[in-house]
């Protein structure tokens, strides 16, 4: 593994981290019931019934886990 000759330089080793920038968060836009709802792609979602009461998790349609 390479190891440098010499220490960097904190203002070095800054600007070099600086260039690292976070990307936004990619959501899908849906309109269930004549709702618009934003969910996470690859990510499961909870069911819930009318109430607001969760009932379980459900990814590609299918039940994943219980709430």
């Amino acid at each position: 593994m390479p190891v440098p000759k010499r220490r960097k330089s904190r203002a070095n080793t800054h600007s070099r981290r600086s260039q690292w920038k976070a990307a936004p968060v990619q959501l899908n836009k849906t309109v269930e019931n004549g709702k618009t709802v934003y969910s996470m792609p690859h990510r499961a979602k909870v069911v819930t019934d009318s109430v607001g009461t969760e009932l379980y998790m459900e990814y590609k349609g299918r039940r994943v886990a219980d709430a």
